[in-house]
C-alpha cells in the first residue's frame, strides 16, 4: 500500500511536469506554424490543463479499466469547480471579463445532461461518442469567433498566456520530454490507483472519482491560485470550464469511439453525472451576475466539494 502511494505521488509529479512541457511546446509550435498568440492562448487556456488527465484515461482504457477512466473524467469536473476554482477564489476574489464563458458554461451543462440521457440505457455507443466529438469541434469554433469580439485587454491577456519560444528544436524537445513524462506518469498512476482503492475498500469507479481526480487536480489548483493572485480571473475560470467541456465531450466521447461503446454504471448516471451538473449550476449565477467570484463564494464551492467527497465515501459500500 505505501509503495503504491509512493508511485502514485511520483506519477502526479511527472504528470504536472509533462503537462507544463506539452503546453509550452504546443504553444511554440502553433505560433511557428502561423497561429497568432491569441489563438494559441485561447486553445491552451481552455484545454491545455486537460492533457494530463487525458493521458491517465488513455492508460486506464488501454489497461482495461474503463470504470477508473469514467470516474476520473467526471470527478475531475467536480474537482475543477469545487476544488480548483473554490481554492483560487478563496485566496483572491476573481473578476471575470470573458463574457463568452457564460454561454460556454451553459453548453457544458447541456452537454452533461445530454451525456446522461445518452447513457441512461447503460451504454454510450460509438455513434453517440462521435456526436459528442462533433459537438466539441462546433463549440470550439463558436467560442473562438465570440472571443474575438471581447475587449482588447482580455485578448492581450490570453495572448500573453501563450507567448513562449517559437524555436523549432526547443519545442520538439519539449514535446519529446512531455511524451515521456506523461506516459510514465499516467502509467504509474493507473497501476498504483487500483491498489490504493482496494486497500481502502473503493471500487474502480470511486477510485477514479476521488483519489485520482483530486490528485490530478492538485497541479491545476496550484496554477489557479497563482493566477488568481496575479488578477487573472479569466484564465482561471477559462481553464475550469474548458477543461470540463473537454472531459465530457472529448474524453467520454473518445472512449466510446475507440472502444466501440462504453458501459455506464447505473450509479454513474444517477449520482456522478448529476453531481457534475450541480457544480456547474452553482457557477452559473456567478457568471451571469456581477462577473465576480468572491472569497465567500469560493468557500461555498470548497464546502460543497468536501460534502460531495464525504457523500461518495459514505456510500461507497
Amino acid at each position: 500500500m505505501l509503495e503504491a502511494i509512493g508511485w502514485f505521488v511520483l506519477g502526479l509529479v511527472l504528470l504536472a511536469l509533462g503537462g507544463d512541457s506539452i503546453v509550452k511546446g504546443a504553444s511554440g509550435l502553433a505560433q511557428r506554424l502561423g497561429a497568432s498568440p491569441f489563438v494559441a492562448g485561447l486553445v491552451l487556456v481552455a484545454f491545455g490543463t486537460s492533457l494530463p488527465e487525458l493521458a491517465v484515461n488513455w492508460q486506464a482504457v488501454a489497461r482495461d479499466q474503463p470504470a477508473l477512466a469514467l470516474g476520473n473524467a467526471v470527478g475531475s469536473n467536480v474537482a475543477n469547480v469545487g476544488l480548483t476554482l473554490g481554492a483560487a477564489a478563496l485566496v483572491a476574489p476573481l473578476t471575470v471579463r470573458w463574457r463568452a464563458l457564460s454561454p460556454l458554461l451553459l453548453v457544458l451543462l447541456l452537454g452533461t445532461l445530454l451525456t446522461m440521457l445518452l447513457g441512461s440505457d447503460g451504454t454510450l455507443t460509438r455513434v453517440e461518442g462521435i456526436g459528442l466529438l462533433v459537438a466539441f469541434v462546433a463549440v470550439v469554433t463558436v467560442a473562438a469567433i465570440r472571443t474575438r469580439r471581447e475587449s482588447p485587454e482580455l485578448q492581450d491577456a490570453i495572448a500573453a498566456f501563450a507567448r513562449t519560444s517559437t524555436d523549432l528544436w526547443v519545442n520538439l524537445i519539449r514535446f519529446a520530454i512531455a511524451a515521456v513524462l506523461l506516459y510514465f506518469g499516467s502509467r504509474m498512476i493507473v497501476r498504483a490507483a487500483p491498489t490504493i482503492g482496494e486497500g481502502i475498500g473503493m471500487a474502480p469507479l470511486l477510485t477514479g472519482l476521488v483519489p485520482v481526480a483530486i490528485g490530478t487536480a492538485l497541479p491545476e489548483m496550484a496554477a489557479a491560485i497563482s493566477a488568481a493572485r496575479k488578477g487573472h480571473g479569466d484564465i482561471v475560470v477559462g481553464h475550469v470550464i474548458g477543461s470540463s467541456l473537454f472531459n465530457v465531450l472529448v474524453v467520454l466521447g473518445g472512449m466510446a469511439v475507440i472502444g466501440g461503446a462504453v458501459a455506464f454504471p447505473a450509479s454513474f448516471v444517477m449520482f456522478e453525472l448529476p453531481a457534475a451538473c450541480v457544480f456547474g449550476l452553482m457557477l452559473y449565477p456567478m457568471l451571469r451576475g456581477d462577473l465576480h467570484i468572491s472569497k465567500g463564494e469560493g468557500a461555498g464551492l470548497l464546502i460543497a466539494f468536501l460534502a460531495w467527497v464525504a457523500f461518495e465515501l459514505l456510500t461507497m459500500h
